[in-house]
């Protein structure tokens, strides 16, 4: 035997399940009792045959609800019930639509969305590169007539997002070197390698960590900013003034931002890189005894000068590509706060992400210069 509710409850009897009480919206307005419904119907299986519903005192919409939507939106093989009863159950039956399952997606659908998905990527390659074009012609315009450059528009986004930028990764910097010296030294220890450690930190922070970790702090910091203010002036309508006035966009906007970080890329590339240096020193000298003499010493040694312009070379094509992609997403900003948003956070992720990507083309590139 199985109890089928409590104080609107039932009882299994064999293939038979005896229901009573009261099932209504008052008898179950308390948690308590829908709760005790809820676990006493979910004991008793849906498969079985015979439901009996005469000693129920009281059956409305809401107690036939229950039990409908129990029996899987389906009559059992035997009902027994008073006639106002069934009358319930019917009206129940008949104006509950069952929850419609969505088909299975074809070859068709799925090459349909495949498509639509392809040719919004081809749509945003074509707009990305017609970005990356006008920003060539204006390049070349500054370039035959430097004295129309926005000579003011440059220095400010260099220092905005060079100047401005120096603390935050010089002490992110300091840190990962201190991390990445304690972490290599106790491995260097156990084979008696603690002078390698400068051709690791050299090598590792100079080469690799400490342009990638500027690209990522100044993608997520000054990136953000630049769709942010862009995306600003498309929501205060700035940009179709700008357009009615016949100020040129490109000249403008993105010119001066691409520049900007362009230059200063490769300086705070190489000031994270000093300042990972400084914590991998302190911290070689506490773990390992290594002086910072040695290490200053031994380190033009471990890290060839090739490795420095790889660098500042890949850097700056960092700071190009973080400012084209936070320029572009500023650029289709909507007029609403929503798409500002969600424009900005897909500027800072695929900035990050394109960060990444160019670095390992780079190692792959490059795999052979700056080793001895």
């Amino acid at each position: 035997m199985r109890r089928a509710a409590a104080s609107a409850g039932g009882q299994e009897q064999g293939d038979e399940v005896i229901v009573h009480g009261r099932w209504t919206v008052l008898a179950l307005s308390s948690t308590r009792a829908w709760k005790s419904l809820s676990a006493q119907l979910s004991g008793v299986p849906a498969t079985v045959g015979n439901w009996d519903l005469r000693p129920v005192l009281q059956l409305d919409h809401v107690g036939a609800q229950l039990l409908w939507t129990h029996w899987q939106r389906r009559w059992p093989q035997g009902l027994e019930a008073s006639a106002p009863q069934r009358a319930v159950l019917e009206h129940v039956a008949q104006f509950t639509v069952a929850e419609p399952q969505a088909p299975s997606p074809t070859l068709l659908d799925r090459f349909k969305r495949f498509a639509s998905i392809g040719w919004q990527t081809l749509e945003t390659g074509q707009r990305f590169l017609q970005l990356i074009g006008q920003f060539v012609l204006d390049l070349g315009k500054v370039l035959r007539a430097p004295h129309r450059a926005p000579w003011r528009d440059i220095s400010g986004h260099l220092y905005s997002t060079g100047a401005t930028a120096l603390p935050i990764t010089a002490l992110v910097g300091l840190l990962i070197g201190v991390v990445l010296a304690y972490l290599t030294s106790q491995q260097l220890r156990q084979y008696g390698g603690e002078t390698f450690i400068v051709n690791i930190l050299g090598l590792a922070l100079i080469r690799e960590l400490g342009p990638v970790l500027a690209a990522v702090l100044i993608a997520g910091r000054s990136g953000s900013a630049m769709t942010a203010q862009i995306g600003v002036m498309r929501v205060t309508e700035e940009l179709d003034a700008m357009r009615v006035m016949g100020i040129p966009r490109g000249l403008r906007l993105v010119l001066p931002r691409v520049l900007a970080l362009a230059v200063a890329m490769p300086l705070i590339s190489m000031w994270t890189s000093a300042a990972a240096l400084v914590g991998g020193m302190m911290a070689a000298d506490l773990t390992l005894g290594i002086s910072p003499a040695y290490f200053m010493q031994a380190l033009p040694r471990a890290v060839p000068l090739g490795n420095i312009w790889l660098a500042l070379g890949k850097s700056a094509v960092f700071g190009i590509l973080i400012a084209l992609i936070a320029c572009y997403h500023g650029l289709r900003v909507l007029p609403n706060t929503e798409s500002l948003g969600r424009r900005t956070t897909s500027s800072v992720v695929i900035s990050i992400t394109m960060v990444i990507l160019v670095d390992a083309l780079f190692a792959i590139l490059f795999r052979s210069v700056g080793f001895r």
